[in-house]
């Protein structure tokens, strides 16, 4: 199979016989083509102009060499074929502590080689799940057990399922083609920027369930790890909870995907003393434009294009106080939502329908948090450092989980809000108006002023003085790092394995997903040279 990169086609394109379009673009005869298949599109709007796509094809032809030599951007690939190693002997099951991204394709890979693992998530099902989040978005109790953070699928489900990410692993296309196969939209094999919308990872996530189930696998939700035991040889048991009470459940294999808002883990590993790290971290507010405005900004006058979606940005800028302002987790089309699993704290995020077409478009504007900003060598400084910032951010909100709300003008001139313009606020159950100065670190804000004013040269009306600031946004990624060796064991527990956004190695649903299958992969080798000894 050959593949052609860098094609340049018009909006208009169609996409209904690559077949044909090559045999004529590339002088192929029709006999000669076995199959064509679209392996990547993304759209040029570098200049608002002359807006456009730029493709690449999967050719599979007779004497492709021919073809290689003749066609321009064109290389030689072969399919991955992900190849999962069955257990020989699994004397005790293997435990995942989350059913996030990473849990979900670690207890996946386990459960296909045949060491039906037993997965622990402290959440409910996701059907039930939405109704306790749907619940405190229009001011039900806050769950701090089942919410935006906690349940089946993670902090992912409640998200725009942006699956972009910086990691190159062969991994990911086996990752795409089962979320197809689970319900996903066929179009996320090949879009440059795919997201799966937080609508279908409702579906997703239950057959991804089914699925671990199917080949022998066990998914107990409303169960939390409250402790484990270690042994001579490393991990020995877990200890869960329940509706029943205290459950123990003996492993030597146990997988840790409890998330990066799981804040008792870390406080429970550090009374095992389980090697921890101090990890940077960001902290910052969700911008929220008028969608239509910021498709204007993009495509300029090709804004209304039938052939193009909602428009999304990706920006950063390095700034004269040493510190670097960057947008995260952009939610074309969608709305900000609470973050909250704690009580008396606030925290934001995105989230995105996979339509993308609700009024506002959103992201959020981060900061780095430093080491040295913690201002203390205890390995929980971070965590402590988030939970003081959303303290803060709960008491100018009201103390009521309303979030604090400004103006982008009235921010960058100092001032408390008092009403809002063209842009209004998402976030439910309501917002109060406060100066970010309220909950932030003078040094993030004045990140903010200096950052926007400079991201408003990069994309016109970005610096809207009525696009309006939510905080805060402080759960982007862990402050906490569960130190792991070249086994992906940490280097405290045999046996145990940090896994994930929680364990610090990962940053969005596609890493955390790689992760989980090298973790995965990791116990089968380990449960397979233990088998071997016995």
């Amino acid at each position: 199979m050959i593949r052609i990169n860098n094609i340049r086609v018009p909006l208009e394109f169609d996409f209904s016989d690559l077949k044909k379009f090559c045999a004529e673009k590339f002088r192929i005869s029709h006999e000669r083509i076995k199959s064509v298949r679209l392996s990547k599109k993304s759209v040029d709007a570098r200049k608002k102009t002359d807006v456009h796509f730029i493709i690449s094809l999967d050719i599979e032809a007779k004497n492709e060499q021919q073809l290689l030599k003749k066609i321009k951007n064109s290389v030689s690939i072969e399919k991955y074929v992900y190849h999962i190693d069955k257990v020989s002997k699994n004397v005790q099951r293997p435990v995942i502590v989350g059913f996030g991204p990473a849990g979900m394709f670690a207890s996946l890979v386990l459960a296909m080689a045949g060491a039906c693992p037993i997965v622990l998530e402290r959440g409910a099902d996701v059907d039930t799940r939405c109704k306790a989040v749907e619940s405190f978005r229009f001011g039900g109790k806050i769950d701090p057990e089942c919410n935006v953070q906690f349940g089946e699928g993670g902090a992912g489900t409640f998200s725009d399922g942006k699956l972009t990410t910086g990691i190159k692993d062969k991994r990911i296309s086996w990752i795409l083609e089962k979320l197809v196969e689970f319900g996903s939209p066929e179009e996320i094999i090949y879009l440059a920027k795919a997201h799966i919308g937080t609508d279908n990872l409702r579906k997703v996530v239950k057959n991804i369930r089914e699925e671990v189930k199917k080949y022998g696998g066990e998914i107990h939700f409303n169960s939390k790890l409250c402790d484990f035991d270690v042994g001579e040889n490393g991990i020995s048991a877990v200890h869960y909870t329940d509706k029943n009470g205290v459950h123990v459940i003996n492993t030597d294999n146990l997988i840790l995907a409890s998330g990066h808002s799981a804040r008792d883990v870390f406080e429970m590993l550090y009374s095992h003393n389980v090697k921890l790290s101090q990890k940077n971290f960001s902290v910052g507010v969700r911008i929220e434009h008028l969608r239509k405005d910021i498709n204007k900004a993009m495509y300029g006058d090709f804004a209304e294009h039938s052939a193009l979606k909602s428009a999304d940005y990706k920006l950063a800028v390095h700034l004269p106080n040493g510190r670097t302002l960057y947008t995260f987790c952009m939610c074309p089309g969608g709305e900000v939502i609470s973050a909250v699993s704690e009580e008396k704290r606030l925290a934001v995020n995105g989230m995105s329908c996979f339509a993308r077409d609700a009024e506002n478009s959103n992201s959020a504007l981060l900061v780095g948090i430093n080491t040295d900003d913690y201002k203390s060598s205890h390995v929980l400084a971070g965590m402590h450092f988030q939970r003081e910032l959303e303290e803060k951010a709960f008491i100018a909100g009201g103390a009521d989980y309303s979030a604090p709300v400004t103006l982008s003008g009235d921010f960058m001139d100092g001032k408390i809000s008092e009403s809002f313009g063209k842009v209004k606020p998402s976030y439910r159950p309501s917002v109060k108006f406060a100066n970010p100065e309220s909950y932030l670190p003078d040094f993030v804000c004045e990140s903010l002023r200096l950052g926007i004013k400079e991201m408003g040269k990069k994309i016109s009306g970005f610096d809207d003085p009525e696009a309006v600031l939510t905080g805060i946004e402080s759960r982007s990624s862990s402050p906490v790092r569960i130190d792991r060796n070249e086994n992906l064991q940490s280097v405290s527990v045999e046996g145990l394995f940090p896994c994930g956004e929680g364990a610090g190695y990962a940053g969005g649903i596609i890493s955390a997903a790689v992760d989980g299958m090298k973790c995965a992969e990791a116990v089968i080798k380990n449960i397979n040279n233990k088998g071997e000894k016995l």
